[in-house]
């Protein structure tokens, strides 16, 4: 099991800093990057807090994080990682003890968990996954999805407004030709393949304002390398748009190393808005214009659901959808 000594050694940072960033001190002056850093590390030691003792609420509560990626996955994708630090940030703040489940070998390992009041879902899960949580578990909330709408509480995001507001942006700046890169996200033993909400927003009010080109539409995956893939495809295709919209910084990350290999200015030849707005966004050259999405807070809203009906009497299930906000940057230039 790791020390804090060790987490203080592996990050540079002195033992009294990881101390009070794992105890969630919120006077502590520190950079998001560095804090995320230290929560990282912690995690992948393996970490464990001492125990606290139990929030002084009518009865002790203990709640399950079922995360729909391996921990691998989760690395590669600070999207959902920043839920799960809410999560466990609130939890922590709340003194309610967290045992966190994640996915291996396609499949959830919850037979010998012991009896939970409730747990979280984050992700995207399958009819299977669903019904599986239902009967295993008295509540459950989900994350970034909402299946079964009468029945779950569920929190996510508005991707349909937060896709015209980035559309709207780059319109306003002169650009006519936009185009899309994405990624596709597959749930259950099979391996079905998700609607992407934001692919199909983009295309339907591109299409209402006769401005879509379906040339200019590249899916892969929401990973640094598969922008970078498909930026080089786009290049090679020779009909690039003068702005891109991205579903994910990371694959905008990746598309910014391909147009430096190629010559390709941004934003002088090529405008990007990015998605989520990670850490790194404000630190890449240009710094990315992006949609900020508020990912702790998320965390934090499925923890309140989840006590509200463990220690209430509500019945009926609540949807919460997070606004999100375009943060301008460097990254977009104006035709105008």
């Amino acid at each position: 099991m790791a020390t804090i000594t060790e987490i203080a050694q592996k990050t540079n940072v002195s033992i009294a800093t990881v101390s009070r960033v794992l105890n969630y001190d919120k006077s502590l002056s520190i950079s998001e990057e560095k804090r995320k850093l230290i929560l990282e590390t912690a995690d992948n030691l393996d970490y464990q807090p001492p125990k606290r003792k139990k929030q002084n609420l009518k009865k002790p509560l203990t709640i399950g994080l079922i995360h729909w990626y391996t921990m691998q996955q989760e690395l590669d994708d600070t999207y959902y990682l920043s839920i799960r630090l809410g999560i466990e940030r609130t939890c922590y703040e709340r003194q309610i003890e967290l045992v966190k489940i994640f996915k291996t070998n396609n499949d959830f390992d919850i037979d010998h968990i012991k009896p939970l009041d409730g747990v979280i879902a984050v992700g995207k899960f399958s009819d299977e996954d669903v019904k599986l949580f239902d009967e295993k578990f008295p509540i459950v909330v989900f994350v970034d999805s909402s299946p079964e709408e009468t029945k779950f509480d569920s929190v996510v995001i508005d991707f349909e407004s937060s896709m015209v507001k980035a559309i709207d942006y780059v319109l306003s700046l002169g650009h006519k030709k936009i185009g899309y890169i994405g990624g596709r996200e597959f749930i259950g033993k099979n391996m079905k393949a998700l609607g992407e909400r934001r692919e199909i927003v983009f295309k339907e009010y591109l299409q209402q304002k006769n401005l879509f080109d379906e040339r200019n539409v590249h899916v892969g995956s929401f990973t640094i390398e598969s922008g970078y893939t498909l930026m080089k495809q786009a290049i090679e295709q020779n009909h690039l748009p003068s702005a891109f919209i991205i579903a994910s910084d990371g694959m905008a990350i990746g598309l910014m190393k391909a147009a430096y290999e190629a010559g390709i200015r941004i934003p002088s030849d090529l405008s990007i808005v990015g998605f989520n707005d990670i850490t790194q966004s404000q630190y890449t050259i240009p710094p990315l214009t992006t949609i900020k999405v508020y990912k702790e807070f998320m965390g934090q809203t499925a923890v309140d659901l989840l006590i509200e009906k463990a220690l209430g009497s509500r019945t009926i299930s609540k949807k919460i959808t997070i606004p999100t906000e375009l943060v301008i940057r460097e990254s977009c230039t104006n035709l105008r």
